[in-house]
């Protein structure tokens, strides 16, 4: 318990202050007037000042987030210089600022990704047959072992992790895999699960597995850094989207409670895949900032490229407002998921 706890602190904190010292670094590069730089939520355990530096450095009590509390985001504020202000710098250094968060936690994903390729090696990103189970459905298809699995349901892949999405939300379902033999030959192969009973919980098998192929080296660790960041970036948006159209319920998601029970399971299982932990919730802070949900760095992008292209800033009462409401939708979604993390962990 204790390291798990240990280890969620640590993932979380190292997240959270890369995406705010994103922040933080090109508000102070724009001459933006920084109040705090804070890592946590909640009430102060923590704070210090550096000389000549108007910056109050904070840790608080609750690992689950952090902020960087600037002059003038969301209007003019009276007692600090109006050229020392968000509000009041060039549309360039509102965006890059802004957006500066979601790039850093995208290149630490990059990096820890890369840090795995040169330990594990690079990991094939195409799905190739391994074993085909006997009495299973695939046994008894055309597919061999070596083919390569390159669609499903009509949907290119560009990864294993793309086919492991689809198959998850298919399942219990048939389905049709567009298969390249080792000859090059295609086949379009339709499959039907086979429900089993395990420990009391069905089960759905199509009785085949996949093989990963791994390069070692510099360059393929490369490769693998920028590969995975892809192809799970390629993967949330394909969750975002059967979210809208409810082929995914929101009981798939998880918040604090589900990725403590994450960390626990994952910190058995050695450091490197701590460090995968690490980088995937980095990719994944950083891709859901960047998606337009009001109060998220995403949604004032958004009302920034308004304001480009309608020629003058969007009326500030009203993004204030629709970011209001937008965190309040927020913390009821967070509110819902938690309370479902929990009613699992019990």
């Amino acid at each position: 318990l204790i390291i798990t706890i240990l280890a969620f602190i640590f993932i979380l904190g190292v997240t959270v202050t890369i995406h705010e010292f994103g922040h933080f670094l090109f508000a102070k590069k724009a001459g933006i007037y920084v109040y705090e730089f804070s890592i946590g939520m909640g009430p102060k355990i923590f704070s210090f000042h550096r000389k000549n530096d108007e910056t109050d450095y904070c840790i608080r009590l609750f690992p689950v987030g952090g902020f960087v509390s600037m002059a003038g985001e969301t209007e003019e504020e009276t007692g600090v210089p109006k050229n020392k202000q968000l509000a009041n710098k060039a549309w360039g250094w509102r965006f890059i600022t802004i957006s500066a968060g979601i790039i850093h936690n995208f290149l630490l994903a990059i990096f820890l990704f890369f840090v795995i390729g040169l330990f594990n090696g690079k990991v094939s990103r195409e799905s190739f047959v391994a074993e085909l189970q006997e009495g299973y459905p695939a046994s008894s298809s055309t597919i061999q072992v070596g083919d390569e699995i390159t669609g499903i349901n009509g949907k290119s892949l560009y990864s294993s992790d793309l086919l492991m999405l689809e198959l998850q939300v298919n399942q219990g379902k048939e389905i049709d895999l567009n298969v390249k033999h080792q000859n090059g030959t295609r086949e379009n192969i339709h499959l039907a699960p086979m429900k089993e009973e395990v420990d009391g919980q069905e089960v759905y098998r199509y009785g085949f597995t996949l093989q990963n192929k791994v390069t070692k080296g510099l360059f393929p660790a490369i490769q693998f850094a920028f590969e995975k960041t892809i192809s799970l970036t390629l993967q949330m948006i394909k969750i975002i989207g059967y979210l809208f159209t409810g082929v995914l319920s929101l009981n798939a998601l998880s918040g604090p409670v589900g990725i403590f029970n994450i960390v626990g399971e994952t910190a058995k299982a050695g450091l490197l895949n701590l460090v995968y932990l690490t980088g995937y919730l980095s990719l994944n802070v950083g891709f859901m900032n960047f998606l337009p949900i009001p109060a998220m760095d995403g949604g004032r992008l958004f009302f920034l490229l308004i304001e480009k292209i309608k020629g003058s800033p969007v009326n500030q009462k009203v993004e204030n407002t629709i970011h209001t409401v937008g965190f309040g939708l927020l913390m009821i979604l967070m509110l819902y998921i938690t309370f479902n993390d929990i009613v699992k962990f019990f």
